[in-house]
């Protein structure tokens, strides 16, 4: 999962980040080098020191011997028993050495000896000077990376603040046209510049996207207007046809299936134009539809797709249940469902029950897989088995037309035997 922090946050943090990791980076290098050239100096020093006292004191073996380092000792092959004990079976070099003052404090010591012709030097130096100094050189390095720190904080602050201030005013302008339901031309109000080309390509980009959707609305006006001109005249027509004495049943029959189907058509057009318009809530106009009697009559409209299969189609109605939406959007969304009820179901009944604020289509069909439940409601998906013509568009529409009103649209395999429950649960 992306992190949704702030781009000056992501900034701040990584200038911070970066700031604190070089000065520790120093810190740490300096500390180190410090180390190794004062140890060098020292050994080098003490060595030195001693080799130069030996040499006096053989050159003049009369003349009292002295070390420029303080703490100087010199005996012969002799006189080394005087000399403490842990010094006396050393060899020539240099030794890190710890052990008690006088006081009982505890000493850490660095000694350097010499063995030439029987003369034995030693030359101790006290480390705690350099400890000392050590612990000061640490505290001023952490001072360092502290101030280092808040720093490189304060610097990646006012970069981030002058870095992104173009990218805020774009994003600003961009949240305010969304609240406004307007937009403007951005462009004109950023430099010629990466945000600049940015926001010249949202200005293209929005004037491609009101040029389509103002197409597309002249496009629905302009059919739903031819379309409903015929529709009218076939269902005037239709309905002149059976008011005529001399009709026979069957003619009366087939009559009363073309006025269904024009009427069917006519629903289906109110209901993409309500679709096509784009708005969050679906104009009722304060239309009251009954569930049960669209369900009855959709019914009676899908039964000659029955085409003399041995299915029964039943409605039950636990309750009276009325939605606020036009008939038309109920309408075309119960007869993609029951619609596809008898389409799937080749022998046994298609259940239509109404109540406790939703209606089910519950069939005997071949059923679906849990997993193909939500992909039926994609464009262009049809179910296994289906048979016939088909876009595999009628149930997207239902879930477009449900999201419109609030309701919920679902389909599930049955558990108790073979088939698929299709539901709508109103809002």
């Amino acid at each position: 999962m992306q992190s949704r922090r702030k781009l000056r946050f992501r900034l701040v943090l990584s200038f911070a980040l970066f700031g604190i990791g070089l000065s520790v980076l120093f810190a740490v290098a300096s500390l180190y080098v410090r180390a190794k050239v004062e140890d060098q100096l020292v050994v080098s020093a003490l060595q030195h020191d001693v080799d130069q006292a030996v040499d006096k004191v053989i050159a003049h073996p009369d003349q009292p011997s002295a070390s420029e380092l303080i703490e100087a000792w010199m005996w012969s092959d002799r006189t080394i028993y005087k000399a403490p004990l842990t010094w006396q079976n050393l060899a020539t070099g240099v030794y890190d050495l710890h052990d008690v003052d006088a006081q009982g404090r505890p000493r850490h010591y660095k000694l350097a000896v010499r063995r030439k012709d029987g003369i034995i030097g030693f030359v101790r130096y006290d480390v705690s000077r350099e400890e000392l100094g050590k612990r000061q050189l640490v505290t001023s390095l952490i001072a360092v990376v502290l101030i280092f720190s808040l720093l490189s904080l304060a610097i990646g602050l006012w970069l981030s603040r002058k870095v992104l201030k173009p990218v805020t005013q774009l994003a600003n302008r961009l949240r305010d046209f969304r609240k406004a339901g307007k937009a403007e031309p951005l462009a004109p109000h950023f430099a010629d510049d990466e945000v600049g080309e940015l926001a010249q390509a949202l200005d293209e980009y929005s004037a491609r996207l009101t040029a389509m959707v103002e197409r597309d609305r002249e496009f629905n006006s302009d059919v739903s207007h031819e379309l409903r001109t015929p529709l009218a005249v076939i269902a005037s027509t239709t309905e002149l046809l059976q008011g005529s004495p001399d009709l026979t049943d069957k003619l009366r029959e087939r009559l009363k299936r073309i006025e269904r189907a024009s009427r069917q058509a006519t629903e289906l057009i109110e209901a993409l134009l309500l679709l096509s318009r784009a708005e969050r809530r679906g104009p009722t106009r304060g239309e009251t539809t009954e569930v049960a009697k669209v369900a009855a009559d959709v019914i009676e409209s899908q039964r000659p797709q029955v085409r003399g299969k041995p299915i029964e189609i039943e409605l039950a109605a636990h309750e009276p249940l009325s939605v606020n939406a036009p008939a038309s959007v109920l309408s075309v969304a119960l007869t993609n469902l029951i619609g596809n009820a008898i389409k799937y179901t080749l022998e046994g009944s298609v259940r239509v029950e109404v109540g406790q604020g939703r209606i089910e289509v519950i069939d005997t069909g071949p059923g679906i897989k849990p997993e193909d439940a939500e992909r039926l409601f994609q464009r262009g998906v049809r179910g296994e088995g289906a048979g016939g013509s088909g876009a595999g568009l009628g149930l997207a529409i239902v879930r477009r037309l449900c999201e419109l009103y609030g309701w919920e649209v679902s389909m599930r395999p049955r558990s108790d035997a073979n088939g698929a429950i299709a539901s709508i649960v109103f809002g």
